[in-house]
């Protein structure tokens, strides 16, 4: 929708801190990429909106070594690791252990300690470095009402460090199924609890969630998408980032995918609603035939300050596999005009998180003296109230 401006009396708190980060914003945009040369400046390629520091049993690539990967060729990367851990049951694959969700039949758990993780691996950076990634809080459980508090927590403990949440996952390919406890789902109180938050801090949102099931059967019901359109009719004052635009490894394109974008993006009222393409495994349909690609890069020419480029990397080890996804959507690119590319590539990134930053620091410190909710005391088991 297109946001209406209203005028209101801002209170004087406000007013305080309000300059101060002008200030910053402005310089962040003046030197977008501190400690490059201009030279490097010119030489960045990507702002890389998803991507994953670690791996699904909380393992990855140390922080310094991927800044050394990034090198001059990524200006930018929101950070975050994987909400889920892979449980290890020796009962079922003995001494083998594993590290991918498709490599077992146990459960996956979330694991709230990511967003330590993360935020201590940003802390572990110089001034200069830390302006490079935008950390994302992903260690809460989108079917749990607490999960609002959770993302509260993370942002009052490690203030000054999370730019967002995501990329979390509501319907997911294999995924949802294996996650242990109640499944997530759109129609949740509880998410939409966690997006309401993100309205009032700033908080920008990376969505996952499928636009269809897993082969699915001819003249089948596609409720997802309904609900995907209810979703985001709901909160229409949180910005989201909707990751893959829905499709994934098995999850195909729906019939008229991109007439059905084209219209979305039409309405006003879903302003707030972005497109991420990350993933070799969307880049393989954007690119499936000529027809394709031409689709897909008409849409992003019409709406070209909606769509954003990441990798969708899981804690690379060098910079070729790390940025193998741009030479797979150079069909895409020579079919995009100058303003939508650089806009997909760097700069949509740099004006949704630049002003999430500000936003959500601004959240930080107003709540920064909120006096510490205690609750009542809960009686041990088997004693009786009084």
């Amino acid at each position: 929708m297109m946001k209406q401006i209203c005028v209101k009396k801002t209170p004087t708190s406000t007013l305080l801190f309000a300059k101060p980060l002008i200030v910053a914003v402005f310089f962040l945009f003046l030197y977008p990429y501190p400690g490059f040369s201009q030279a490097s400046k010119d030489s960045v390629l990507l702002n890389d909106s998803h991507f994953h520091l670690t791996n699904y049993v909380q393992e990855g690539t140390d922080i310094h070594k991927f800044l050394e990967i990034m090198g001059n060729k990524v200006g930018r990367v929101a950070l975050f690791g994987i909400p889920l851990q892979q449980m290890w049951n020796y009962n079922n694959s003995g001494n083998f252990a594993p590290t991918y969700y498709l490599a077992s039949d146990d459960p996956l758990y979330y694991y709230s300690f990511t967003d330590a993780y993360i935020a201590m691996a940003y802390r572990s950076l110089t001034k200069e470095q830390q302006a490079r990634f935008d950390p994302m809080i992903t260690g809460f459980n989108p079917a749990d009402m607490y999960a609002t508090d959770h993302i509260k927590r993370v942002l009052t403990t490690f203030p000054g460090v999370f730019t967002g949440i995501g990329e979390f996952s509501i319907h997911k390919e294999f995924v949802s199924s294996k996650v242990a406890g109640p499944v997530a789902t759109l129609n949740n109180p509880a998410l939409d609890r966690i997006l309401d938050f993100c309205a009032e801090s700033g908080l920008l949102v990376i969505l996952h969630n499928d636009i269809n099931m897993p082969f699915p059967k001819s003249g089948q019901e596609n409720w997802d998408i309904e609900q995907i359109k209810a979703l985001f009719a709901r909160h229409r004052n949180t910005p989201i980032i909707w990751a893959h635009c829905g499709v994934g490894r098995i999850v195909r394109p729906v019939k008229d995918q991109m007439a059905m974008l084209d219209k979305a993006l039409a309405d006003p009222k879903s302003s707030n609603i972005y497109i991420d393409i990350s993933w070799s495994e969307v880049a393989k349909y954007v690119t499936e035939t000529p027809e394709a690609t031409a689709n897909v890069a008409a849409v992003i020419n019409k709406y070209p300050d909606r769509f954003l480029m990441g990798t969708d990397e899981v804690a690379p080890s060098d910079q070729a596999s790390y940025l193998k996804i741009l030479d797979l959507y150079k069909p895409l690119f020579v079919k995009l005009t100058p303003e939508a590319k650089q806009k997909l590539l760097k700069g949509n990134y740099e004006r949704l998180f630049d002003a999430a930053r500000v936003k959500v620091r601004a959240w930080e410190k107003a709540h920064a003296n909120d006096p510490k909710k205690i609750p009542p005391a809960t009686p041990a088991s088997g004693i009786e109230k009084n």
